[in-house]
């Protein structure tokens, strides 16, 4: 059995067929159609109590695991999250929206953003959010200002960029000086924020928080952040009397998408943060702040897994074999964004050994290639392709590119499926458009600008 099917529910059934949840992949795609987004609850409800034991284990302090909604986020989801115990990491007003419509309690969310409107500010001040993660020094001043109107006081942290680089896709890097993220150490910057937060009447600091980057496999980048940011928080006791009271070190840690993908166990990874955490406050004579984090990848990622029709087989002699199944970038930009890499099985073939190496593509108007090179059993037209480890960062980055429709998200559980996203239509593409616009009504609006 392919190493990368040992996880969660996933097995090879009697049938030979891709099972997940008790629930036969070939029966979901009947029912439900394609592509589809599977997700094991299972494994995502075991991945946060995973995180929640390490911690009890291994930090003596308070701590709070907070999910990281932008890698997968609709309604189901975020009830489960509040079941399993966790906070929850938001970075936009629909994000934020979507959290208060599922019920979950505002004071366990944290609000994130490099840019946050004065619209999303006010939502969250309504609304009451845990914690705001103010970016810059401008966004101090505008938040102060819109407590102040709003008869509040807004907790915060600091977002600090540590000058850490993680060893992971450029584009997936958010530590370095070099980042749109945060207020840098350098030149002072990040202690003179600390001092101006602290002297705004509408705002309290709580803490401070950093991130450096996201599927990260090495634990040292994130020791480093710890020392880096409580050599800070002993900078700011010193200078101010600041006590710091909360620490995020934000999440990054990476999960298996190919058999040579190899990341800590969250279990490593959680105690590594600790000891550090721990370490860095003995050596410094600092007190063991609230420590929190915010995992997102490495709760959903291996969860998911996404289902395809394979539609045309087109060999290029000495060349290569394309396969092309029913969706692509629409549903999975990450390999045209970060050239990531997929594994795949043919579900309803699963026992079959792999015989040949193709390259399985999108059906979009582009070079719209999903998996480069993977070997699978010889590929039909008819034959259920499952392209593992999607449930990050695929269905919350899902477009109608060429008016394509995103799947539905089906959550699976001894043998049940429920529909936790249903498949869009095209009236669905149409829902907002307008045929015939008032013209003189646009006209009227732009005169009273």
């Amino acid at each position: 059995m392919n190493d990368l099917l040992r996880r969660g529910t996933m097995r090879v059934n009697e049938r030979g067929h891709l099972e997940i949840g008790g629930c036969d992949c070939v029966l979901l795609a009947k029912k439900f159609g394609t592509p589809l987004y599977v997700m094991d609850e299972e494994l995502i409800r075991a991945n946060c109590r995973r995180y929640i034991a390490a911690f009890k284990k291994h930090y003596p302090g308070s701590f709070q695991v907070a999910y990281a909604a932008k890698a997968f986020l609709v309604l189901y989801m975020v009830r489960l999250i509040r079941e399993e115990g966790l906070w929850l990491d938001v970075a936009s007003g629909g994000e934020l929206f979507t959290a208060l419509k599922a019920g979950f309690p505002a004071d366990q969310i944290l609000f994130h953003g490099n840019y946050k409107t004065d619209e999303e500010i006010v939502l969250a001040l309504r609304h009451r959010v845990g914690r705001i993660v103010v970016d810059s020094e401008e966004e101090l001043d505008r938040l102060d200002q819109l407590a102040g109107q709003w008869g509040g006081e807004a907790r915060i942290l600091l977002r600090i960029t540590p000058g850490v680089e993680a060893h992971t896709h450029q584009f997936n890097r958010t530590g370095q000086i070099d980042s749109k993220f945060g207020i840098p150490l350098e030149e002072g910057l990040a202690l003179r924020a600390i001092k101006k937060a602290l002297g705004k009447n509408h705002l309290l600091l709580m803490g401070l928080h950093c991130h450096i980057g996201s599927q990260v496999f090495e634990k040292e980048p994130f020791e480093v952040a710890a020392e880096v940011m409580m050599g800070l928080a002993a900078e700011a006791k010193g200078a101010f009397g600041f006590e710091l009271k909360e620490l995020n070190l934000g999440g990054g840690l990476g999960v298996r998408y190919v058999s040579e993908d190899d990341p800590p166990a969250v279990e490593e990874f959680v105690e590594s943060l600790c000891r550090a955490v721990i370490t860095n406050c003995r050596r410094l004579g600092l007190t063991l702040p609230s420590l929190l984090i915010e995992p997102g990848r490495s709760i959903v990622g291996e969860a998911g897994t996404t289902l395809y029709t394979v539609g045309v087989v087109k060999e290029v002699p000495a060349v290569r074999t394309y396969v092309s199944v029913d969706g692509g970038m629409s549903d999975n930009p990450r390999p045209a964004l970060y050239d990531a890499r997929y594994s795949a099985v043919l579900a309803n073939r699963a026992c079959d050994a792999p015989d040949c190496v193709v390259t399985v593509s999108g059906k979009h108007c582009e070079s719209d290639t999903l998996i480069r090179d993977v070997r699978l059993p010889r590929p039909k037209p008819g034959d259920l392709l499952a392209v593992l480890t999607t449930g990050a960062y695929h269905h919350s980055m899902a477009s109608n590119y060429n008016r394509f429709l995103r799947p539905a998200v089906v959550f699976v559980k001894e043998g049940k499926a429920l529909v936790a996203c249903r498949r869009e239509t095209y009236d669905d593409l149409l829902k907002t458009e307008i045929l015939e616009p008032d013209w003189k009504e646009v006209a009227d609006r732009l005169a009273s600008l």
